[in-house]
């Protein structure tokens, strides 16, 4: 939006100052009248933890009781990289090679952080871990092999990526769906295969997380290229010009 009337655009700073004033002013009111010893919802976290198939509450609470929230947590993580996507990719972007350093240090830690984002995934039905954390990690590997100057081929960057990207997102959809067939509710796992129906939703979701991570930090759909320059449009045309 734009203000050109001096007297209009001061009024308006003044009043997104005192519109952000009102709100930090009311979250510190809330803050200090906040319980100090909250009773919060651990008890009864605890007390229904052997039927979400897993032993960790905070992997219970994101897959289980809260799924609704975990799965707009992925909707938005698509919807942000198909903004930046639709943004056309970066200007006047050139390749450069890595040193030896980055190069070395790339074929090192990255096969090192797979491996600790499969471990995270795995152990995060009992212990901290879990889809999001591995995901990260997933994640900075991939931005790790960019740096590097490491791109997906053709054969990957196609429709296979776009599986990937959409497989987390699209596997918890399928798998509320399919409880709902066999008469039970929406993201409401049956004891007897919440644990594995977790651990097949955490998988999918760990390779979106890392795969739309890395897609993000590379600003444009791999495969289409960096948004380059045109030389023909930048050099001015001397030929018409006359003497």
């Amino acid at each position: 939006m734009s203000i050109t009337n001096p007297a209009t655009g001061k009024a308006f700073r003044w009043l997104v100052m005192l519109l952000l004033s009102a709100i930090g002013g009311w979250l510190a009111y809330v803050m200090l009248v906040l319980s100090r010893s909250p009773a919060g919802l651990g008890d009864q976290v605890a007390a229904q933890l052997n039927t979400t198939g897993v032993g960790n509450p905070v992997t219970a609470v994101l897959l289980n009781f809260r799924g609704y929230d975990t799965l707009l947590e992925m909707a938005v993580l698509l919807i942000a990289l198909l903004g930046v996507w639709s943004l056309g990719g970066l200007a006047d972007y050139q390749d450069t090679a890595p040193g030896p350093t980055l190069d070395t240090l790339s074929r090192v830690l990255a096969p090192m952080l797979i491996m600790v984002a499969a471990y995270l995934l795995w152990v995060g039905a009992d212990a901290p871990g879990g889809a999001f954390q591995a995901g990260s990690v997933l994640g900075a590997a991939g931005v790790l092999l960019q740096l590097a100057g490491w791109r997906l081929g053709d054969c990957f960057s196609g429709m296979l990526l776009r599986v990937v990207l959409i497989s987390g997102l699209g596997l918890f959809i399928l798998v509320g769906a399919g409880l709902l067939l066999i008469g039970g509710a929406f993201l409401q796992y049956p004891p007897a295969l919440a644990g594995g129906l977790i651990l097949l939703i955490e998988t999918a979701a760990t390779l979106t997380i890392g795969a739309t991570l890395a897609a993000l930090f590379l600003g444009n759909r791999p495969g289409l290229g960096p948004k380059k320059a045109d030389p023909e449009k930048t050099e001015p045309d001397h030929g018409n010009q006359h003497p």
